[in-house]
C-alpha cells in the first residue's frame, strides 16, 4: 500500500502509451489504476457494478456522455484515495467536474510525434473481452491474430484503422488543449516527450519518486 495520499492523471493522445505508463505507476508505487477506457468497455459488456443512483453501468452508457462521466467520477471519490487515472478527463467540462470532487496532485502529459502515433495505432489489435492490447510491431501476440491467454480472435478497432487515425488525433488535440492549459496554469502539469515508452518511463518514475515512496525499483518494471 502507498504510504501517502496521491491523486494523479495521465493525459495523452490515443496510442501514446498512457495505459502502460499508468500500469507501471500503479505497480511501482502501490497505487490504484483507474482506466476510463476499460470502465467503458466493461459497461458496454454489461459488467457488474452500478453508476450513481443505482443505475446499471450499461444504462449509464446508454444515457450518454453526462451519465458516463458521472459514473466514472463516482469511482474517483472515496475508493480513489490514492491512485492514477488514465483517459480522463478528456474535455474541459470533465476536468471541471473532477475539480468538484477531488484535488489532483499532479498531471502527466505524454507528447508523442504524430507519425509515431499513426504507426502505433495502425498496428494495434485488441482482445475485446479483456481490453488487452497488442502491437504487431513491438508487442505482437504469440500467434498472429489470436489472444495469448484465451486463444480468442483479436480485432482492430474501427478508429484504429489508418483512414480514421488522423481525424481521431485531431479531435483529441482540439479537446485536450484547454485541459492541458488548465493544469499548466495550476503548476501541476508535467510533460514528457519521446517516441518510446521505455525511454519516457524513467523520467516519470523519478517525478513520482519525489512525491511518494516507491515500492519497486525502476529496474523491476
Amino acid at each position: 500500500m502507498a504510504s501517502k495520499l496521491l491523486r494523479a492523471v495521465v493525459l495523452g493522445p490515443p496510442g501514446s502509451g498512457k495505459g502502460t505508463v499508468c500500469e507501471r505507476i500503479a505497480r511501482s508505487f502501490g497505487l490504484q489504476h483507474l482506466s476510463s477506457g476499460q470502465f467503458l468497455r466493461e459497461s458496454l459488456r454489461g459488467g457488474g457494478g452500478e453508476c450513481p443512483r443505482g443505475r446499471p453501468l450499461r444504462g449509464c452508457v446508454a444515457g450518454g456522455l453526462a451519465s458516463v462521466t458521472a459514473a466514472f467520477l463516482a469511482l474517483m471519490t472515496a475508493p480513489f484515495c490514492c491512485g492514477a487515472c488514465t483517459g480522463f478527463p478528456r474535455t474541459l467540462g470533465q476536468a471541471e467536474a473532477l475539480d468538484r470532487i477531488c484535488e489532483l496532485d499532479l498531471v502527466i502529459s505524454l507528447n508523442i510525434p504524430f507519425e509515431t502515433l499513426k504507426d502505433r495505432l495502425s498496428a494495434r489489435w485488441v482482445h475485446p473481452a479483456s481490453g488487452r492490447v497488442y502491437n504487431m510491431d513491438f508487442n505482437p501476440p504469440h500467434v498472429q491474430g489470436v489472444d495469448d491467454l484465451t486463444g480468442e480472435p483479436l480485432v482492430q478497432r474501427e478508429d484504429d484503422k489508418p483512414e480514421a487515425v488522423a481525424a481521431r488525433l485531431r479531435k483529441y488535440k482540439d479537446a485536450a488543449k484547454p485541459v492541458i492549459e488548465l493544469y499548466k496554469s495550476r503548476g501541476i502539469l508535467h510533460s514528457f516527450s519521446g517516441t518510446e515508452t521505455n525511454k519516457i518511463w524513467p523520467y516519470v518514475y523519478t517525478l513520482l519518486s519525489s512525491k511518494i515512496p516507491p515500492i519497486l525499483s525502476d529496474e523491476e518494471n
